[in-house]
């Protein structure tokens, strides 16, 4: 085959498993029928787990119809952005669902983000609802003064627990930080009074495939949020993608770990959607730290379980692990970064299960490219694109060639789960999506002769830690706010938990002292936890480009040498 032609030939296809195809024949179906089907065919099964607390698939579809209930009482109308605000527990998917049964625009945020950040997606977005947890609920009542939210809803993790632990949650729960007494305001409601209130709504608004689902929150390097328009084709293709890609798993027959925060696109789909659309049980993990893992894993025997790089070295790091058991895992999903050998084989050795990496972006909803999950794997290869979704690889510098196979350049994507574009952004839009419909998408990358692809680097400057993707001049902005600082830059250096860690470096303005703590500090007061800081290094000038402008990748290169 011709180089020019590589990618046309779509020679990955030679490489899929037995079951797959090339093509999907695709159902035009919203996700919450999804969930219809599912209680067709399984009312009574698991469909959600909590802290040992099930909610069967016809529970959960009767809890879905309440707050649809409620949200129209709340003036909530087809096109209105609705604001979710959790971590994983029950109301996060009953909120997603009835948001998108009565044709709203679901905005799923972190909790982890700051006043400054969210209120940034909550008006950019022009959310009218909220619901979120009690622990945050007293900060979004101030934060709405700023926002076009009108009403705002509130649950708490000991909302929905098993009978012994739901007594015992009130004497330990302000004790742990897991509860906290909401002061009274205006048109502000418990989860739990809502859902007693209302009667179920399973009317499933008139929207169409190409109507936009979602405003889902990616980082930019930039440093401004900017809010991906994910249509109801683009997640509901995504998940057929997912589902097609692996045959072996049926329907009704898998339990699912719902670890990967929901409010991350690569949890909404792999874990929340695909379990929806498959009838599996969805173990919900809130804090997925090694101890709960481990303890969901094997209390539930879980069966399917993505999860990203942490995570599976925080369970193998754990004391536990050798008295644990993980058997029950079949199949093993992981993304967001790459995953060390000797941690494939280690989990594969104590689990028995199979380990496929992936890839993806939030632009994709997000999943593009996995490994065969019953071919050949490749270690270091992000795998093979899905169904339907044709990729390419361009020169850096004339986008308008392709690289010859095992050449680097700038991966370029097609498929159905491409986003629309993004929000009130053209030009980053235009700057994203080709004309013919490719998404760029910043990522150095190469394709070997049997077609499976490998990152190599990122064109962006994106720092990855612990799963999270963090911007760094969204840190240099804050850094750069601070009254003693003249200059700062923040790169990736490698940590051993998280895989990246992000290191400032600094200028101070002449005569001004500051501690490494107090930069950090600084940062923890305007940041999410997992943006901040873990080494802080002063000096006295930066690499800068012949107009000025600091030089990240010198100070990455600095680094690496030492």
């Amino acid at each position: 085959m011709s180089d020019q032609s590589a990618y046309t030939q779509k020679p990955w296809t030679a490489a899929y498993e037995t079951g797959v195809g090339e093509q999907i024949d695709y159902q035009d179906v919203l996700v919450p029928q999804y969930l219809k089907e599912s209680v067709e065919q399984f009312p009574d099964n698991p469909a959600l787990i909590f802290q040992g607390f099930t909610l069967t698939f016809s529970e959960l579809n009767d809890m879905v119809g309440r707050f649809a209930a409620a949200l129209k009482s709340y003036g909530i109308q087809k096109g209105d952005s609705v604001a979710i605000l959790l971590p994983n527990v029950i109301p996060c998917v009953v909120a997603y669902y009835a948001t998108l049964r009565i044709g709203g625009v679901v905005v799923l945020n972190n909790p982890l983000y700051s006043d400054r950040e969210l209120a940034h997606q909550f008006t950019d977005s022009n959310s009218k609802f909220l619901i979120t947890l009690d622990l945050l609920a007293d900060r979004m009542v101030k934060l709405r003064e700023k926002t076009a939210i009108k009403s705002i809803v509130y649950t708490s993790i000991g909302d929905f627990l098993p009978f012994v632990k739901r007594l015992l949650f009130p004497l330990v729960a302000k004790k742990k930080g897991l509860a906290k007494d909401v002061k009274p305001a205006r048109d502000l409601h418990k989860f739990k009074d809502v859902i007693a209130q209302f009667e179920p709504d399973h009317t499933q608004a008139d929207v169409a495939m190409d109507d936009v689902a979602m405003y889902q929150y990616t980082g930019g390097t930039t440093g401004v949020s900017k809010g991906v328009m994910l249509t109801h084709r683009n997640i509901s293709y995504q998940i057929q993608q997912i589902e097609g890609w692996f045959p072996d798993f049926k329907k009704g027959e898998e339990v699912m770990l719902g670890a990967l925060p929901i409010f991350h696109v690569f949890g909404m789909s792999t874990s929340m959607n695909f379990a929806i659309r498959m009838g599996w049980a969805n173990v919900l993990v809130p804090k997925p730290q090694p101890e709960p893992l481990l303890e969901a894993i094997s209390k539930f025997k879980v069966t399917f379980a993505p999860m990203v790089p942490t995570m599976y070295i925080g369970i193998l790091d754990h004391p536990d692990i050798n008295s644990t058991d993980l058997t029950s895992i079949k199949g093993c999903f992981s993304g967001s970064a790459p995953l060390p050998v000797d941690v494939i084989n280690n989990f594969q050795e104590k689990t028995g299960a199979i380990i496929v990496e992936g890839f993806g972006l939030t632009e994709s909803t997000p999943v593009t490219h996995i490994n065969p999950f019953n071919g050949k794997r490749k270690v270091g290869s992000i795998g093979l694109p899905i169904s339907d979704t044709i990729c390419k690889i361009t020169d850096l510098e004339d986008p308008a060639k392709e690289m010859p196979v095992g050449e680097a350049g700038e991966l370029l994507i097609k498929g159905p789960q491409v986003m629309k574009g993004y929000l009130n952004k053209p030009d980053e839009t235009a700057k994203t999506l080709t004309e013919d419909g490719y998404l760029r998408t910043g990522d150095v990358a190469k394709m070997d002769e049997e077609g499976y692809f490998y990152i190599v680097d990122r064109i962006k400057d994106m720092i990855i830690s612990g799963g999270y993707n963090v911007y760094p001049r969204d840190i240099d902005e804050v850094l750069f706010e601070h009254p003693k600082i003249l200059e700062a830059c923040c790169i990736g250096i490698p940590h051993p938990k998280r895989g990246e860690a992000v290191k400032a470096f600094v200028i101070l303005k002449e005569g001004q002292t500051m501690t490494e703590q107090e930069v950090i500090d600084y940062c923890g007061s305007k940041l999410a936890k997992y943006k901040l800081p873990v080494a802080v290094e002063f000096r006295q000038e930066l690499p800068k480009s012949n107009v000025g402008k600091i030089l990240r990748k010198d100070l990455r290169a600095e680094e690496e040498a030492k």
